[in-house]
């Protein structure tokens, strides 16, 4: 399993970014995508995660109504649309992948991990 993030850049605090997350080496029905962040000196903390069969969805308290997870089947990619963003925000964005289908936010439950993109939000 391979998982490539991007998207990331530096915005202005209240703009707007589009991560995307690219999975590629199986057939991901019956899996979990999920995005973390991971901000200088902290944990990694979970954002939001999607499951691809049927496309629920789950979020933190700290994005939700501010973030969108949403999934494409044919191009394999997860995306994250982040809106009215805050300096708070900036951090090293993931994606991860874990099998099933409960919508998982432990992040040691994530079985595969992509490289990371850093997200720089200034006020």
């Amino acid at each position: 399993v391979q998982l490539q993030a991007s998207g990331g850049g530096l915005v202005q605090a209240g703009g707007s970014l589009r991560l995307s997350c690219l999975a590629s080496g199986r057939t991901f029905s019956g899996y979990v995508m999920g995005w973390f962040r991971q901000a200088p000196g902290k944990e990694r903390e979970f954002v939001a995660a999607i499951r691809w069969n049927g496309g629920s969805t789950y979020y933190s308290d700290s994005v939700r109504g501010r973030f969108t997870i949403s999934r494409d089947n044919a191009k394999t990619t997860v995306y994250l649309q982040m809106n009215k963003l805050r300096p708070e925000d900036t951090a090293v964005y993931y994606c991860g992948v874990v099998e099933g289908r409960r919508l998982v936010n432990r992040r040691d439950e994530y079985e595969y991990w992509g490289q990371g993109t850093l997200v720089t939000v200034s006020s």
